[in-house]
Order: C-alpha cells, then structure tokens, then sequence
C-alpha cells in the first residue's frame, strides 16, 4: 500500500500537534502520561500566589497551582486549580491553606488533612475550603499600628514628665543642686587629702592591728585542747560547788542555815541590843551606882557593908 504525500504530511502535522501540546503541558509542570486529580479552592485574595506554585502535604510537595481566576458565581472571591500528582488520600473537609514560603515573599498551598472526619475521600472535580494563614508581613502590618499607638503614649507621657522636671527645678532649685554638688566634692576632696595626709598612720595601725591578730592566733594555738578541756572541767566543779554551798545556806539544818531562816535568834539579838542600850542609858544617868571611887582613898562604907 502506497502512501500518498498529503497523507505523510497530515500524520507528521497531527503528530507534531500533539508533540507542542506535550511538550507545552510538560514545561507547564503538567504530564498528561499520569493520573492526576484536579481540585478547586475559593480565596478572597492570593497576594503572591501564581501558577505552578508547590502544593504541599506535610511539608511535602504533591502537586502545583494550574490556574488562577476570578469566580464566575462570585466576583469578589478568587477560584484556584491545583492538580495533585500523588496518588496521597484526604478528605473532602481538608483544609487548603495559603501561607508564605519565606521571607523573601512567594506563596504555596498547604493541604491539612482532616482526620476527624475522613469518611469522605476527595475526588477528582471537588471544592475544597480555602483559608489564609497570616504572613510576617501581614503580621508586621497587624503590629505596627498598635505599636506606633502605644509609641505616641509613650512619648506624650514622656512630654508630660519632661514638662513637670522643667516646672520643679526653678532657678533657687538648680543654684541648690549645684551648691550640694560643690559642697559633696569638696567633702571628697577634704577626705582625699585627709587620707593622704594620715596615710602612714593608717598603715602603722593596719601594721598593729595585723600583729595583735597574729599574737592572737599565737596565744590560740598555745592553748591546747587538753588544757581547754582542764578549765572547762574546773570551771563545772566550781559551779557545782557554790550549787552545794547555796544548798546549804538555804537549809536550816547548819548553823549559818539557821542564821539566815531562823527568825528567834534575830528576835533575841534585837532584844539583847534594846537591853544593852537601855544599860548604857542608865549609865551614863547614874554613874554612881556602877563606879565608886575616892580622890583621898575613902572607902565606901555601902560596900564594905555589902561586903
């Protein structure tokens, strides 16, 4: 069977045809030789997303964004294609949540997974919901404003205070400050110079009071802990000791017992005492009758009769 030349060009134009829309769909990320599965997701916006973007799972990536568009249903509301090239299994609640892929900027599509509910497995064609997961930028936009308040604060209450120091400290109260500066470094220079001044004094007592601590340490260590243990023992007989002699003296059995307890025998020294002060009295009244004697040697005759 001969082939006519219309027909080898047809079949080389069919199969280049087909060769440019493989090799177009193949620099689009997109091999029409696997099974892929095809997915919607629905955003209010997608600052930075574009196409052949990574789809993520866990960190790993499963597909790529094929398309970005308006909604038809919705303008207000952005409709991404993604198409997964791993045959991965979620549900149908996942969760595709945009978020930044660094600092520099650039987007990506994370799937969450479901696992609560993962009786529903997704399906090629199906709408999955769309969140946004806040971006460093967007997190310094959210910041800013509250920190650029509470800058304004700060410095209005800055002002304030500022404008009260400048209200406290009037003329007579710098020209006191000052003076109490002049005054504290003329008291630092009077004790630098005193220092100076004295300085040998103070090493030689630094110098006496470093022996005394040496002879100290001598006189410590002379002492031995025999001898220490001798006093200590001497010291505990001598307080057993004055025990025993208050012990007595508190005791009316002995004679100095009975002279501090028994109260007699300071009744009869009293009464010996009245006694003998009344004597005395008597004496000197009447010396007469205790002392007889004659210049001239007369006797008395009282006596010799007595006698």
């Amino acid at each position: 069977m001969k082939y006519t030349k219309e027909i080898k060009v047809g079949f080389l134009a069919i199969v280049g045809i087909m060769m440019s829309v493989f090799s177009y769909n193949y620099l689009k990320g997109i091999n029409l030789f696997e099974k892929n599965r095809n997915f919607k997701i629905n955003y209010t916006k997608v600052d930075g997303l574009s196409v052949s973007n990574p789809v993520t799972l866990n960190g790993f990536k499963i597909g790529k964004v094929q398309r970005i568009n308006f909604n038809p249903n919705n303008s207000k509301e952005l409709l991404v294609d993604i198409v997964i090239e791993n045959d991965v299994i979620f549900s149908k609640t996942s969760i595709a949540e945009l978020y930044e892929t660094g600092l520099i900027g650039g987007k990506a599509i994370a799937i969450i997974p479901d696992y609560t509910n993962d009786s529903t497995i997704a399906i090629d064609g199906d709408i999955l919901k769309g969140t946004i997961k806040p971006g460093l930028t967007e997190l310094v936009n959210q910041i800013l404003p509250q920190v650029q308040l509470q800058i304004e604060a700060v410095m209005n209450n800055a002002e304030i205070v500022l404008g009260n120091i400048n209200t406290l400290f009037d003329e007579e109260t710098k020209e006191g400050l000052e003076t109490s500066i002049q005054d504290f470094s003329n008291l630092t220079n009077n004790l630098s110079e005193l220092i100076s001044q004295n300085s040998n004094n103070i090493t030689d007592a630094l110098t006496d009071f470093k022996v005394v601590g040496s002879n100290m340490k001598s006189i410590t260590n002379a002492i031995s802990s025999d001898e220490i243990n001798v006093i200590i023992s001497n010291l505990n007989e001598l307080a057993n000791n004055l025990n025993d002699v208050s012990k007595k003296l508190t005791k009316s059995d002995g004679t100095a017992g009975q002279l501090i307890n028994d109260n007699s025998i300071y009744e009869n020294l009293e009464k010996v005492s009245k006694e003998l002060n009344i004597l005395i009295e008597d004496i000197k009244l009447n010396p007469n009758r205790y002392i007889n004697f004659s210049v001239f040697g007369k006797k008395n005759k009282d006596f010799k009769k007595n006698n």
